[in-house]
């Protein structure tokens, strides 16, 4: 007879351990092996969040252990409030996260429709689409520094073929009011495939059988589109929203590839001051209670879009 490793330890469990085990209920069991999981995502999410929150009423400053820490209150977070160039960079920040939502959002719809129609040469120009996301950002700034570059950038030349202009008499990512419009058209060209992807999805969703009844009743293609097509992807059109205003608020690597923050402060988002405040100018206590900030905004945002989306999804 063939003993397995299973039933090795089966045989070596004592007896009333094992009526223990015997009698635990499916439930139960779920719960003994998904609890380590738990406990260490909680462990690895939670306590740095009360550590953050905790520094964020301090004056503590990391590269001077050693000095005495002291309870500032509220402070850091006045601080924040009224602090002129944190609302510049929350301006610069919502110009990037607005413009791009709108792009991505109004391009990838209209790809997902195309590419809906299922024609030939549908799964190839789908791939091609898709390319750009599968990029690392550190990539695609580089890439497209290359591009902007005014003497030899191709951006320049392509401008200034339609425009009629000096390729060099311009610089995307060098002026101050082409800069932040610079990185829209990155993060537009990058992720707009995602955007297009959750769309295409929500679009196949639709059942031929609505359509065909449309069509009975002599609807036309302009009002099957607004009262078929629209509301019922409006879902997964808002699904998309959601994720790309979530990662877009945090946006840190491509802009620093790109511009630095630069010129000056044209560019420089939350993301990015906030390392500057923890990781250049040691404010730790200040740059925790920066991070709160964001974090409440953020998950206030949400929390009240989850609710819009889930009252959506219940008509």
């Amino acid at each position: 007879m063939i003993h397995t490793p299973m039933d090795k330890i089966a045989e070596a469990t004592p007896e009333p351990l094992a009526r223990k085990v015997r009698g635990l209920s499916d439930r139960a069991i779920a719960w003994i092996f998904v609890a380590p999981s738990i406990f260490l995502l909680l462990a690895v999410n939670i306590f740095p969040l009360i550590w953050t929150i905790r520094l964020s009423f301090t004056n503590y400053k990391v590269n001077r252990p050693n000095r005495e820490i002291d309870f500032v209150g509220l402070r850091n977070y006045e601080r924040i409030l009224t602090d002129s160039d944190t609302w510049m960079t929350m301006q610069a920040t919502a110009h990037f996260l607005i413009w791009t939502i709108v792009l991505q959002v109004l391009i990838g719809f209209a790809l997902a429709y195309l590419l809906n129609m299922k024609f030939k040469g549908n799964d190839m120009w789908t791939t091609i689409i898709v390319f750009p996301m599968m990029l690392s950002p550190a990539v695609v700034g580089n890439f497209w520094t290359f591009l902007y570059q005014p003497q030899i950038g191709l951006f320049n030349y392509v401008v200034t073929f339609f425009t009629g202009g000096d390729p060099s008499s311009f610089s995307m990512i060098g002026d101050v009011q082409l800069a932040s419009w610079a990185i829209v058209i990155v993060d537009t060209w990058m992720w707009t495939p995602f955007v297009m992807l959750i769309c295409l999805a929500g679009l196949r969703s639709i059942p031929d059988s609505i359509y065909e009844a449309a069509e009975c009743d002599r609807a036309s293609k302009w009002r099957q589109f607004w009262t078929i097509t629209i509301p019922m992807a409006l879902p997964f059109l808002m699904l998309a929203v959601l994720f790309r205003g979530i990662e877009n608020f945090k946006m840190f690597d491509l802009v620093v590839q790109l511009t630095g923050g630069g010129p000056g402060n044209t560019t420089t988002l939350t993301s990015i001051d906030l390392k500057r405040e923890a990781f250049e100018k040691w404010r730790t206590g200040y740059s925790s209670a920066y991070a709160v900030t964001l974090f409440v905004t953020v998950f206030g945002l949400a929390s009240i879009y989850v609710k819009a989306l889930n009252k959506v999804k219940e008509r």
